[in-house]
């Protein structure tokens, strides 16, 4: 057995992507139950408190959410001649395994911690998926302070072209500082290059109940050692991207999301307020 697993954040983001295709009404807004193959819980998991289908249905909605608005925005700046797509902190991510179709037709670069990745590339075996050349594992050890774009680049990554580079629930383990670090690495990548970045909302601009939800997440997160450093106003996090030599920034809300993926559910889904996106393009 591998010596390490991912983390639990990764863990539970692929345990809701299935849990939406078991419990939620059609159409789904993604078709994903290999994270979950992937991870391999027990078979009690859908008991754990994390999996309560009512409790969890804001959270599920915005993790799958957030994916289908990634893989869009990657299969249509490939239909552009975009041909490299990077995920920053990939975890149990399988659109590669899921969209083979799109992903042939591109470079995809997986950029996480060495031990993940060993982990990832070993359960990916197991389940029978062969690996290709155009999927890349770049493995980074971020604690020991390697630079992921170095790596990126060791791997085959050709900063001459194009690409789109994904980043989803990172940004608010960051300080302020660090955030504006990597934006400025990405904004130093090819003309035309997309990034779709998640942030977290401060508390103040969410409602009640969501609000005191949120709130008792934070709390966890900080009792686990995991602690939330960032929270961005849509104008903030505009005003870091320009500031980080971004030509162009755009925000796109939870109300832009749900008119995309959510409108007109029988099961009135809808993903929880907290989490938006910035797009930018160098």
């Amino acid at each position: 057995m591998p010596a390490s697993i991912p983390d639990s954040s990764a863990v539970r983001t692929a345990l809701w992507r299935a849990l939406h295709v078991q419990v939620d009404a059609e159409p789904h807004v993604l078709e994903d139950e290999i994270g979950m193959q992937l991870a391999a819980p027990d078979v009690f998991w859908r008991k754990r408190p994390d999996m309560d289908p009512e409790g969890t249905r804001g959270y599920r909605a915005s993790i799958v959410g957030r994916a289908r608005l990634i893989e869009d925005l990657v299969a249509a700046q490939n239909a552009q001649g975009v041909t490299q797509y990077v995920l920053l902190g990939a975890g149990l991510d399988t659109f590669a395994q899921r969209h083979p179709e799109i992903a042939s037709r591109l470079h995809v670069y997986e950029v996480d911690q060495p031990d993940t990745q060993s982990w990832k590339r070993q359960r990916l075996a197991e389940l029978g998926f062969r690996e290709q050349d155009w999927l890349r594992f770049v493995a980074v050890d971020f604690e020991a302070g390697q630079s992921w774009r170095a790596q990126l680049v060791r791997a085959g990554f050709d900063v001459a072209q194009r690409a789109v580079v994904a980043s989803t629930g990172v940004s608010m383990y960051l300080t302020r500082a660090a955030n504006l670090a990597t934006l400025r690495e990405i904004a130093q990548l090819a003309p035309g290059t997309t990034l779709a970045m998640t942030f977290t909302l401060p508390l103040d601009m969410i409602d009640e109940p969501e609000r005191s939800q949120h709130a008792a997440v934070y709390e966890r997160a900080r009792a686990a050692g995991t602690p939330f450093e960032s929270f961005f106003r849509p104008g903030e996090m505009l005003d870091l991207a320009r500031e980080a030599g971004f030509s162009h920034a755009e925000h796109i809300g939870t109300e832009e999301i749900v008119a995309r993926y959510f409108a007109d559910r029988s099961d009135g889904l809808r993903p929880a307020m907290g989490e938006s996106f910035l797009i930018a393009r160098v």
